[in-house]
């Protein structure tokens, strides 16, 4: 335990109220502010992507007795379902037998979060707005406008927990020799929605990620508990096959009649989703340092905001916690200590998953409606149940185990350019799973 302060997380988002009931067990006062109202009390809907759980998501739960509790409110999810333009269905599973990421409602999670940490003691403030933070004395501002007048809040730390567009971080960036970047890509996304059989059960297969793979743009869905899917769109804003283009009803139907027909029958309410919910962006922000002394740190998006692909921005994110609790343990009251290894650990990792999750956009948009690269996956999947010592799947090492992102990024790198040698073997579409192709795998692993 370390010796008790009063913190403030600003932000009631997954990261900062999982960070919130961490520190409340460290025997602090946390205070947890949002300029939102509380998500429990309104309508959590038309901007959303599913989130999905794995091992280092998982793991921070574990560590603190809450997964238990979150799994109930999961689906497990073993395979993708690639739905292919011509009608054809074909599964890719994601890792061995029993291996899953689960399907998470964000808003049913994070309401559940917040659920949790008011009953470990953490105080919440909804709909207050902090406008500033004064760096050296971890003090927030706050007020009804941004010109003022403002009431000022003092605490011991204040961790910035408030996503991509983080205030705290926007005063960090003020100092000298603070790097920022922001990239935003040319790809939007719409939430749609897939509602449930009138008996309640799932209309599609609950346990996949299904996918409709068409190139630039493509189209997934997420089953939820209740029986509905959430649907999310991903396609250019503008140019060919965009949104600029699908600006008329007419348009839209044709565009999903001719690219995704067999959502025909399970998204009934296609024209009116689509047009009442809002075009979102995607960006990548990247910064350094997160800290400020021992003062102030950023945690999750407010530090790395990454895109969706990989299925990682929670788990990075809870991944944050984990590393964070650790140096925690290791340096106890030694925030300077603290505050320096967690960054330090952490960067590297953070970059590594940024570039994992752009690039899993153009696996699953482009690569998984190619049969050469499910043979590449199934020559993987083979040769590593052979030889487990010697080969773990990129995806497995991201999603299925704690081995650093960095780590994961570099292995992955060097397997792939394996495979690609691989598959110029002549004719390895019929002997894939040979006793020569298992000798050149081997070799080239000693090889290099």
């Amino acid at each position: 335990m370390q010796t008790p302060q009063r913190i403030a997380i600003v932000g009631s988002g997954l990261v900062g109220t999982l960070l919130a009931i961490y520190l409340k067990k460290q025997g602090h006062t946390v205070h947890v502010y949002d300029r939102s109202a509380d998500i429990r009390t309104v309508e959590f809907s038309g901007r959303s992507i599913n989130l999905v759980m794995s091992d280092r998501g998982w793991k921070a739960l574990a560590d603190i007795g809450l997964d238990d509790a979150i799994k109930r409110i999961g689906i497990p999810v073993d395979k993708r379902a690639i739905h292919l333009k011509e009608g054809s269905l074909t599964y890719q599973k994601y890792g061995k037998e029993g291996e899953a990421i689960y399907s998470l409602s964000r808003g049913v999670l994070n309401r559940k979060m917040i659920d949790l940490a008011e009953a470990a003691g953490v105080e919440f403030f909804f709909e207050y707005r902090i406008w500033d933070v004064t760096l050296a004395t971890a003090t927030l501002h706050i007020g009804p406008s941004e010109n003022g007048p403002w009431t000022d809040l003092k605490y011991d730390k204040v961790f910035g927990a408030d996503g991509a567009f983080s205030r705290i971080r926007h005063r960090m960036q003020r100092q000298s020799m603070f790097d920022y970047s922001q990239e935003f890509m040319k790809i939007g996304y719409k939430e749609l929605h897939i509602p449930a059989n009138p008996d309640g059960s799932h209309k599609i297969d609950k346990n996949s990620l299904h996918i409709w793979p068409r190139g630039n743009f493509m189209l997934m869905a997420l089953a939820n508990l209740d029986g509905s899917f959430t649907c999310t769109l991903f396609m250019p804003f503008e140019g060919e096959n965009s949104f600029e283009q699908l600006n008329d009803e007419t348009t839209l139907v044709n565009f999903f009649a001719e690219y995704f027909p067999d959502t025909a029958a399970v998204i009934p309410d296609l024209v009116s989703d689509f047009f009442k919910n809002p075009t979102s962006y995607l960006a990548i922000m990247k910064c350094y340092p997160w800290t400020f002394e021992d003062k102030v740190a950023l945690i999750g998006d407010s530090a790395h905001a990454i895109v969706p692909f990989y299925g990682h921005g929670m788990n990075a994110g809870f991944e944050d916690i984990t590393v964070l609790n650790q140096m925690i343990e290791r340096y106890g009251d030694d925030w300077n200590a603290v505050f320096r290894a967690y960054e330090k650990s952490r960067k590297p990792n953070a970059d590594a998953i940024a570039e994992l999750s752009r690039r899993n956009f153009i696996e699953m948009s482009t690569k998984t409606a190619d049969t050469q690269f499910h043979l590449q996956k199934k020559i993987e999947k083979w040769f590593s149940e052979k030889h487990p010592d010697k080969w773990m799947p990129l995806y497995s090492r991201v999603t299925f185990s704690l081995q650093s992102y960095s780590e994961a990024l570099a292995i992955g790198d060097f397997q792939n350019a394996i495979m690609e040698q691989i598959m110029a073997i002549p004719d390895i579409a019929t002997k894939w799973n040979s006793p020569e192709v298992e000798a050149q795998l081997i070799a080239l692993l000693q090889k290099d």
